[in-house]
This record gives structure tokens, C-alpha cells and sequence, in this order.
């Protein structure tokens, strides 16, 4: 409007003082300052005004200085030593826990946990499997770096990123029968962990080639690159050469193989393991809740040892932890209850809450009905649907006792307690209780034989 004044910015007519190299320091911050660089409290005149150069060459003198000088400092020490074991790297936690057989420990950072580094950079070669994403969870909780060899789809790792902090789970995808891929996933590696193995045979993998050949092959690959501090090969127990068993029998030479190989590998026999995606209590419940009985294959009287995953998984981990006498050994890895076939069955039936019921077959008559998958594997053009209950290389495996025999090493001498099976171990079973997972805890949900009466 004419006439009337001309607005203006205020931000653009506002003049903002600049610091200038002569700008005075207020006395008493000039006085703190120059106490902090007398550290021996000597008379000396106030400097002022003091110029911001003189406090930035202040400031540069004291970062260089040694704390020694100041009794501050050494007071705080003696109320808090370095080598207090609740604040230093004296306690068992914060050291480094991992060494080689005649070498000093592996370098480390951090306190131990998941952001920590442990010196250990494993590969785990069956790592998607069953026992592998506990055995991968042990690696990175310590703060490991651990190398997932896969073959299948990208999503077959996906599950074990999560288990470890940012970079510290990378998967690799690899060929079991490239000798070049096997060894880019070992090539950055100071641990081999070998999990390879299976109960079936396929059209394209037979039990001596994936429980044989391939740990022979990667403890020869292990060997050529020297810097493979520990190999870790976990077989079976009952692995023996007389065995009936194809399978037994391959875990047997791969065992052998691995030791002429690498004399100081550690071998680490399991018996059946139970846990939340296992191949024997799941596959009962599942045949249970479609056919309502459970097929019991002789009369259930053999006995075996099985043991809770974690319990193997821990094992594994602490035969990396120990001063290296673990290495050129072979623990036998069993639960610390002994189970008849039947009695383990009747947990099962007890933790998913249905009244038992079984068909005992004669050990013949089960080898017949499970012989025609293992005649036509490599006669027809199309894969056959992997073995349940009917396994006739089970069925062989299964023929006598599995226990722990009496004079192994076992988890006593890796300084592990088992857990008993009974409880927290099978509890992942309550999912097939037909009523929920709290069905049969009333009285007027009692499971009998008769519930319509």
C-alpha cells in the first residue's frame, strides 16, 4: 500500500555475532580449565581473558596426557581394579574361550554375546537341516561368524539369518559335488562343521555318497587349506562296519576317512535325537491322528537312548570351547534315560493325550511292506515319497539296542548334563491334541479307551 511502510525480514535484517579467535572465556571457566591443566595444583596467575586458541591447544595438551598423573584417576582405579573379574576380560565370559591344541586363543572382541566377536568363523555344512539351526543358534549367540552352505532355494537359510546380529549369518550357496564351491564356502573359515547326513536314499543321492563320501571329501578340502584350526564331523550311534544297516555302515567309513585324514577331527555320535522338527515322535503322532493306531514293528522291546537336540548342539559348541582336548576324540551322545521302542511310544501318546493303541508287526512282515521303495528307487522315471515308519534301512538300524556303550567319552566329559526327556523337551507335541493344547488337563476331558460310553 502506498504510503505505508516497507516489511521486511527480520531473519535477514538480524546480524549474528561470530566467535572470533579473541573472544574472552568467562573467569571461572577459565579457572576450571586451568586447574584441569595443572594436575599438581601449583599456584599459577589466572590467564585472562583466555583466546580460544589457547583452550583448543588446552584441550590437545590434556587428550595426550597420561591418567596416571591424576589422583582422581588413580583413586578410581583402586576402587575398581582392571582386573576385576566383574568389570574386566579376567572373568570366564569375557575371555576368549576358543583355542587350538597347542595355540593360544583365538582373537576376540566384546563381552561374549550375539554383537561380540568370538574368533570363530564356522562353515556348517548341513546347517538347514534338523540339528543345524540349533547348532548355528549356539555359534551366533557366542558371537561367531557362521557360513550356511545351501543347495536348495534362496528361502532355505532365510529361517537362520535371524539367529545371529547384522552380517553375521551368510549364506552361500554351494554344489556338494564341486570341489570349487566347497571350498569358496570354506575358504574364509577357521571351523569346519560337517551335519551331513540321511536316513534314505534318493534317485540322485545314495547312503554311501551323502554319509561317506562327501564328509571324506570335505575333510580332504579341509586339510589343503591349513588354516581348518577344527573339523567337527557328527555321525551316528551305532555307526559300526558290521552293521546291517547301509547307513550305519557309511557313517563308519566316513569316520574312519575323516581321522586318516584329519587326525585331530573330533567325532561326535548321537543317538536319536527328539526335539521340535524331529523324524521320529512327529512322525508317530502324524500316523496316530490320521490312522488313530501306531504300528510298532517286533513287539517294541529294543532299546535306545534318545537324546534332546539342544543337549547335541551345546556339545558341539563346547568341544570348540575346551583347550583342544576334545580333538582326535569320539563321544557317544545319548539321553540320560534309557527307552524301550514301546515305552517311548507311550510318552508320546501320554504328551499328545490319546489312549494307546498299536499293531504289533512281525520284523518280516515289516521288512516286506517296506522292501518295494528300495527296489524301485532307481527303476522308475519318477522320485518315490520319502520313507515314514516303513524304512527297511531303519528297520535294520533298529534290530538291536542303541545305547551308549559303557567306556565312551560322553557328555559328562564336555561338562554338559543332559536334559530327561519327560517335560519341556516334548512338550512341541501338545500341537496334535485333538481338543487344543490344553485338551485333557480337566477331569471331564480324561482320555479313556470308550469316550462314547
Amino acid at each position: 500500500m502506498i504510503g505505508s511502510p516497507r516489511l521486511q525480514n527480520p531473519l535477514k535484517r538480524a546480524k549474528t555475532p561470530s566467535l572470533s579467535l579473541s573472544t574472552s572465556i568467562p573467569p571461572h571457566c577459565a579457572q576450571l580449565i586451568a586447574s584441569a591443566a595443572n594436575p599438581l595444583h601449583l599456584p599459577l596467575p589466572l590467564p585472562l581473558p583466555l583466546s580460544l586458541d589457547k583452550m583448543q591447544s588446552i584441550s590437545r595438551r590434556l587428550s595426550h596426557q597420561s591418567f596416571k598423573t591424576s589422583p582422581s584417576i588413580s583413586s578410581l582405579k583402586s576402587l575398581y581394579p582392571l582386573s576385576d573379574p566383574r568389570y574386566g576380560a579376567d572373568q570366564s565370559r569375557y575371555g576368549s574361550t576358543v583355542a587350538t591344541k597347542g595355540g593360544g586363543p583365538l582373537v576376540r572382541k566384546g563381552t561374549g554375546g550375539r554383537s561380540s566377536v568370538s574368533g570363530i568363523v564356522a562353515t556348517v555344512f548341513g546347517s538347514t537341516g534338523f540339528l543345524g539351526r540349533y547348532v548355528v543358534q549356539q555359534l551366533a549367540k557366542m558371537g561367531s561368524q557362521v557360513l550356511v552352505p545351501f543347495r536348495g532355494s534362496e528361502d532355505s537359510p532365510r529361517h537362520l539369518k535371524l539367529m545371529g546380529d547384522l552380517g553375521q549369518i551368510v549364506p552361500m550357496k554351494y554344489d556338494p559335488r564341486d570341489e570349487s564351491s566347497i571350498k569358496a564356502v570354506m575358504a574364509k573359515a577357521n571351523v569346519v562343521i560337517n551335519l551331513i547326513g540321511r536316513e534314505y536314499e534318493t534317485r540322485n543321492y545314495s547312503f554311501e555318497e551323502v554319509n561317506h563320501h562327501m564328509a571324506e571329501h570335505l575333510a580332504q578340502i579341509a586339510k589343503e587349506h591349513g588354516g581348518i584350526t577344527r573339523f567337527i564331523q557328527v555321525s551316528c550311534l551305532g555307526a559300526s562296519p558290521t552293521s546291517e544297516s547301509r547307513m550305519l555302515k557309511a557313517k563308519a567309513a566316513a569316520e574312519e576317512a575323516v581321522l586318516r585324514e584329519l587326525p585331530g577331527a573330533t567325532i561326535l555320535r548321537p543317538a536319536t535325537m527328539i526335539g521340535t522338527e524331529d523324524r521320529i515322535l512327529n512322525t508317530w503322532a502324524q500316523f496316530v491322528k490320521k490312522y488313530s493306531f501306531l504300528p510298532l514293528i517286533g513287539d517294541g522291546s529294543n532299546k535306545i537312548q534318545p537324546v534332546y537336540v539342544i543337549d547335541v548342539a551345546g556339545a558341539i559348541v563346547a568341544s570348540l570351547k575346551d583347550d583342544g582336548s576334545s580333538m582326535g576324540n569320539t563321544y557317544e551322545l545319548g539321553g540320560p534315560d534309557v527307552y524301550t521302542v514301546h515305552e517311548l511310544a507311550e510318552l508320546m501318546f501320554e504328551t499328545i493325550r490319546e489312549w494307546p493303541r498299536y499293531v504289533k508287526l512281525p520284523v518280516p512282515i515289516a521288512k516286506a511292506i517296506s522292501s518295494p521303495r528300495d527296489l524301485l528307487i532307481n527303476k522308475v522315471p519318477f522320485p518315490l515319497p520319502s520313507p515314514a515308519i516303513f524304512n527297511l534301512d531303519q528297520i535294520h538300524a533298529q534290530s538291536g539296542d542303541t545305547v551308549v556303550s559303557d567306556k565312551a567319552l560322553t557328555f559328562a566329559d564336555l561338562d554338559i548334563a543332559p536334559h530327561k526327556l519327560r517335560g519341556y523337551p516334548v512338550e512341541y507335541l501338545a500341537c496334535y491334541r485333538k481338543g487344543g493344547p490344553q485338551f485333557g488337563s480337566t477331569i471331564s476331558e480324561k482320555v479313556t479307551p470308550d469316550p462314547w460310553q
